[in-house]
């Protein structure tokens, strides 16, 4: 999706589609969400097979419609792909249950992510991060998205409890669930890709758990400790552990890619930022924050409305599906002043909603943290100079926003 947005142009609301694939692969969104927010803070849309939504697209109704589970639920859904059909892992699905059973739940599985339980972590983390920087420094043509997609696998892999030789298959599934239209990961139409991967996927944890059962150890792991997680005073069933599992997997395979390879686009684009960055290494965490609110990773979130409700000037109906859009979010003008500048010494940059919002803002956001924080403290320390090798090609989805192709050049810092 295009990060930069063209000149002002007018937007006919009445016949945008959102669920225009080629809107983000090739278009321009933010164009269009920049005239949503002024003209249509509420859009409706109906698709041509009858599925009907509602878009938000202000910063104020984006946290409203994510922070309030009783107004809009997380039980019928959260992801647009899904849109028209009832999530059959409600209740039992950590992303799709609302309180009071998912704040037991993810009480439970984050105590294993809270900033300090992951701050031993970052020794491996910088060793991980350091070996794939290697081959991208000294000249040789580096495609950063695409090596960048298997990054969290290798970094989060063994926090996880998955060995390698899994890494690869478990990237290509988690990429067929959130860009199912993509012809790099699609196998036959989008519902048999997302058939297959989440089959696929499930089948997987299940599996992974049994083995350890019977192996009876705990080697410290992220999915071992899923397995061992008391919720409401029981233990999860077999089917929340498998369901939570995967859902953790694509948690932690998803965005990080893309927020790496959106933020190193704009520095490309900006040297002076990449400059500034690498002068006040102090600014790194903020360039976290900014490249979040920047790149949106994460483009929407799903709510269904549980009654009646009035929202940006207009009326969503009882069980009306609600997408917020998080892109739209982060480039409110009256929450980020200049929102299409990529400034990382913005003040504020970290009340952007990349992470979501509210009961269901993501666990695993400090280990995200952390992991984004150390790539590019790595990165600056050792690349002098990044240029593009040529053109970006943008991901085929209307959920996630990325890149699968970024080719690039980075040269070696030279020590002082």
């Amino acid at each position: 999706m295009r990060l930069t947005p063209g000149p002002a142009r007018d937007v006919d609301l009445d016949r945008v589609d959102l669920f225009d694939l080629d809107l983000y692969t090739s278009g321009d969104p933010h164009s269009i969400w920049d005239a949503m927010r002024v003209k249509a803070p509420l859009h409706h849309q109906v698709l041509p097979d009858g599925r009907e939504f509602w878009s938000v697209t202000r910063y104020e109704d984006v946290c409203r419609v994510l922070g309030d589970h009783r107004e809009f639920t997380s039980e019928r859904g959260t992801v647009v792909t899904h849109l028209g059909v009832d999530d059959v892992a409600a209740g039992k699905l950590m992303t799709s249950t609302d309180p009071p059973r998912h704040t037991q739940v993810r009480r439970a599985i984050g105590a294993k992510l809270t900033a300090r339980a992951v701050a031993p972590w970052e020794y491996r983390i910088r060793r991980a991060i350091g070996r794939f920087l290697e081959p991208a420094v000294g000249g040789a043509a580096f495609d950063l998205a695409e090596r960048a997609l298997r990054l969290p696998a290798v970094v989060t892999g063994p926090l996880l409890g998955i060995p390698e030789r899994d890494w690869d298959e478990l990237v290509q599934l988690t990429a067929m669930v959130t860009a199912p239209s993509d012809p790099h990961f699609q196998h036959g139409g989008e519902a048999a890709t997302l058939a297959i991967s989440h089959h696929e996927l499930v089948t997987y944890v299940t599996e992974w758990v049994k083995r350890r059962r019977e192996a009876k150890g705990d080697d410290g792991s992220l999915l071992d400790h899923l397995m061992s997680v008391r919720a409401g005073g029981a233990p999860l069933t077999d089917e929340e552990i498998a369901l939570n599992g995967y859902s953790i997997l694509l948690g932690a395979n998803v965005t990080t890619p893309h927020t790496v390879s959106g933020t190193v686009l704009a520095l490309v684009e900006r040297p002076g930022q990449f400059e500034k960055a690498q002068a006040d290494p102090s600014l790194v965490p903020n360039l976290v924050e900014e490249g979040l609110r920047w790149t949106s990773a994460a483009c929407n979130f799903m709510r269904y409305a549980v009654d009646d409700t009035r929202i940006g000037g207009g009326m969503v109906p009882a069980g009306g599906a609600v997408v917020a859009w998080i892109g739209s979010a982060n480039r409110d003008a009256s929450e980020f002043a200049d929102p299409h500048t990529f400034d990382i010494t913005r003040s504020g940059a970290k009340r952007q909603v990349a992470f979501g919002f509210g009961p269901h803002f993501c666990v695993g956001a400090p280990l995200a943290r952390m992991t984004l924080r150390v790539f590019f403290e790595e990165l600056l320390q050792r690349c002098g100079s990044i240029e593009l090798n040529g053109v970006p090609e943008h991901l085929r989805s209307y959920f996630i926003a990325g890149m699968t192709h970024l080719p690039i050049v980075a040269q070696k810092r030279k020590t002082p």
